[in-house]
């Protein structure tokens, strides 16, 4: 019996250890979600996510089941992000200029091209606040259609890739803490200020990690939603405080739950999405269009020309084993946004209908994305292919000498 149980286990297991599991889930959350936006139980499907609860208002408390997601669960996200971005500076692929210089670069490039192509065409309308939503990159996603193209994708592409998407994750972090806050209230910050310095006193003084700092980090997180800043920001400031010997204890200590309840809920709450029966109109307005061609087009742009110029002034060089035509594939790759484009469509826009127009674009660039790269590095992978097979023909001797070895 107990045989049985862990062969029906087994395979649990290695599908939530699987990198490829995370983009599967919030594939099948954003399909389901969205038809059940649009079924007959739409208007109470919708509702659930954003009714309001007038208790939790009077505490200044978020107030509905889509905010308490965006503004405390992903604060969790963000604290898993800053562990990555913190171990990967002291220890890994971030940890000297050398190692650092082309992620950060190609990164810079991948967030400065799409933000440019979207003000392009937005700078006159009411939508150019959205310019931070097509400059971002998920990791899950991203890292999850790379593993699903197997050996086309080199493991130090795959490293490169991951490094990017920790500092463009770092990157929107900043972008939605300087331009994506409200009304700032000092005094809430400056009380944000004090638990930070006493979180460092604790590393400082050697208390035992428990939950004392736990206790601390939800004060942080209190303070910071009072003070007018982006609460979720939270995540990443207790993540910088955490100890480096601790990083990878707390990692492992929330990795499940972000990927496997977190983020799917989020998918759930945040593409609720009732999709017009003027889909076309809303689909080619500037909001879209600037999204789409930022993305798909802007991001891989972005990433390969400032990669090529660090490289061509000697101040970078390329990951072992990768080539110049798997940049731009993985510069496509990158161009997956869907976490952190759709949470900064929540902070850009106020207006539901362009908060659906946005989150609608997003989907079909994640979609584009996904078919570029898939059917780029397939195009790249059987060319070398074809030479070789060429070649054989026209020299039946290396051919010979092909099979032998």
């Amino acid at each position: 019996m107990k045989n049985f149980i862990n062969r029906l286990i087994s395979p649990l297991r290695y599908f939530i250890n699987d990198s490829r599991a995370v983009g599967i889930i919030l594939v099948v959350c954003t399909i389901l979600s969205i038809l059940l936006a649009n079924s007959s139980v739409g208007l109470q499907y919708r509702s659930l996510w954003n009714t309001h609860s007038h208790f939790m208002a009077v505490l200044h408390l978020p107030a509905s089941g889509l905010e308490w997601i965006n503004n405390f669960l992903m604060g969790i996200f963000f604290l898993m992000a800053g562990t990555e971005i913190k171990r990967e500076l002291t220890e890994g692929e971030l940890s000297s200029f050398k190692k650092a210089v082309l992620p950060f670069g190609a990164a810079v490039g991948g967030m400065l091209v799409p933000a440019l192509i979207f003000t392009a065409f937005n700078i006159d309308n009411g939508f150019i606040n959205g310019w931070g939503i097509p400059t971002a990159t998920d990791i899950a996603f991203s890292l999850g259609v790379a593993s699903l193209l197997g050996k086309r994708v080199p493991l130090n592409l795959k490293i490169f890739l991951m490094a990017l998407a920790i500092i463009d994750d770092l990157g929107a972090i900043v972008v939605i803490a300087l331009f994506y806050g409200g009304k700032i209230y000092w005094l809430f910050l400056a009380i944000a200020a004090l638990i930070v310095a006493a979180l460092i006193a604790c590393n400082y003084f050697k208390v035992k990690f428990g939950w004392l700092q736990v206790l601390l980090a939800v004060m942080l997180w209190y303070s910071i939603l009072q003070s007018g800043v982006e609460a979720s920001i939270a995540g990443v400031i207790f993540a910088f405080t955490l100890p480096v010997n601790k990083l990878v204890t707390v990692e492992k200590l929330i990795h499940n739950p972000v990927n496997f309840l977190i983020l799917p809920l989020f998918a759930l709450a945040n593409t609720a999405l009732f999709i017009p029966a003027h889909f076309t109109e809303a689909i080619s307005t500037t909001l879209a269009t600037g999204i789409i061609i930022g993305l798909v087009i802007g991001k891989p742009l972005g990433i390969f020309l400032v990669s090529k110029i660090l490289v061509s002034l000697n101040l970078a060089s390329l990951p072992t084993n990768v080539k110049w035509q798997q940049v731009l594939g993985m510069g496509a790759l990158a161009g997956i946004g869907f976490t952190m484009s759709i949470f900064t469509t929540m902070l850009a826009f106020s207006s539901e209908s362009a908060q659906d127009i946005a989150k609608v674009a997003i989907l079909i660039s994640m979609l584009l994305s996904v078919i570029v790269s898939v059917i780029y590095f397939w195009m790249i992978d059987i060319v070398p292919y074809a030479k070789t097979v060429q070649a054989s023909h026209t020299h039946p001797q290396h051919n010979m000498e092909l099979q032998l070895n």
